[in-house]
């Protein structure tokens, strides 16, 4: 037994003491076993951890032929758009369209009151008739090649025109001959006088009479032109894009009536970085797609601006996309321009890409160890992704590494073959 050092047989401190080194034994002896149950297990774990390497597939980075392209984004525009206005003033009697309508071009789409128009013309056929007389022309007579001279008017003033002289040189000859007084010749060289200048009035008058009748045909062909005028047609195959009238409406000239827009083919818009814009050309191929629409649409760049935009610094260029109906005047579009075809590029499949932090690698293998390498991409598709610096044709590189880690021991399993698409920039 033991004792304190106070020599008391029965101290309080040693009696605590011996209470807990009864309660610590057994619990020593719950871990000691807890713990011979863990370690054998764990142990284990780690061993094949350190010893298992990953089984990977793994593709040779190879040379393919790609397509170059400059990504632009834009909007559609109707191709023409046109807001018809009346030419001439009045009721509006009757409109065949509203919104959404589809039209041909040359098809009638809106009509004023006709009958005031209709009796213009008739006042217009009337003057022209009138005039057509006075000089002597049937209805149906050309007044293009009316000769003055022939006209019955000139012929009467020249009949008397030529009396006076007939007159006046046997009156000279009278004169010369002693028979005849110096007044009377003077009588007779007046009234030849008189008569060249009715003749001379007469042409005039009769040049005058073929001026109004021109004349009358001109207003004749206007009151026509404005009886035409009361009818609308469209200028284009189009389709209505507002109704801004309806019948029974007085319309004044000017007033618009229809909004119309074509929409097949519609224009796209695109803006092109300043730095991309030399690579575009007329005739380049474009792939748009549009938000919502599962499809692409095709097309070519038919116009470019001439010029760079100050503050956006892009470039305007502009292709034509046919439309089936799917499309519509302002939409927003992500377009692809085709600037070079069939452009050598090194090549890995994409599913061995990773990206993590704005920083792009792939996994080799060297020694039966995963080894990353970062690189720097290009050309992308859904299946092949361009490599442009850091690898080297033929290097193989690990397919799907996911979370494999740089230095963990791997084996090669399968290869995939290469048969996607190329990709595109």
């Amino acid at each position: 037994m033991g004792s304190c050092r106070c020599g008391v047989q029965r101290c309080p401190q040693m009696n605590s003491f011996k209470r807990l080194k009864h309660l610590a034994g057994p619990f020593c002896i719950l871990l000691g076993i807890a713990g011979c149950r863990e370690a054998p297990g764990t142990g284990m774990a780690a061993g094949r951890g350190a010893t298992e390497p990953r089984t990977v597939s793994v593709e040779p980075a190879r040379i393919r032929e790609v397509e170059r392209t400059i990504t632009a984004f834009g909007s559609f525009l109707a191709r023409e758009q046109a807001t018809l206005s009346t030419k001439v003033q009045g009721r509006l009697a009757s409109i065949q369209v509203d919104l959404g309508s589809k039209v041909r071009a040359g098809a009638e789409l809106a009509r004023m009151e006709l009958r005031e128009y209709e009796l213009r013309v008739r006042q217009a056929e009337a003057a022209l008739a009138q005039a057509r007389a006075r000089i002597g022309l049937a209805s149906d007579d050309d007044d293009s090649t009316v000769d003055p001279e022939t006209t019955s008017v000139v012929r009467q003033a020249a009949a008397v025109l030529q009396e006076a002289r007939s007159n006046r040189d046997r009156l000279v000859r009278l004169q010369q001959e002693g028979v005849l007084s110096q007044a009377e010749l003077d009588a007779a060289e007046a009234a030849f006088t008189v008569a060249e200048n009715r003749h001379q009035d007469a042409l005039e008058d009769v040049r005058q009479r073929i001026a109004l009748v021109a004349q009358r045909a001109i207003e004749r062909d206007i009151a026509a032109q404005q009886l035409a005028d009361t009818t609308l047609t469209a200028p284009f195959n189009a389709a209505v894009q507002e109704r801004r009238a309806s019948p029974g409406e007085y319309l004044r000239i000017g007033d618009p009536v229809l909004t119309l827009v074509q929409v097949d083919p519609l224009r796209l818009r695109l803006e092109v970085s300043e730095r991309e814009s030399p690579k575009v050309e007329i005739g380049q191929p474009v792939r748009v797609r549009v938000e919502g629409v599962e499809r692409q649409f095709e097309g070519q760049i038919q116009r470019i601006s001439p010029a760079i935009d100050q503050q956006r610094r892009v470039l305007l260029v502009e292709a034509d996309i046919a439309n089936d109906g799917t499309l519509h005047p302002g939409m927003f579009a992500r377009a692809d321009i085709v600037i070079r075809k069939n452009d050598p590029a090194l090549t890995v499949p994409a599913s061995s890409l990773v990206a993590f932090a704005g920083i792009e690698k792939v996994y080799l293998i060297a020694d039966g160890l995963a080894v990353e390498r970062v690189v720097v991409t290009g050309a992308k598709n859904s299946e092949w992704v361009e490599i442009t610096s850091n690898l080297d044709p033929g290097e193989k590189v690990i397919l799907t590494p996911g979370k494999l880690q740089s230095g963990q021991a791997v084996v090669i399993g399968t290869s995939a073959g290469m048969t996607a698409p190329g990709p595109q920039s």
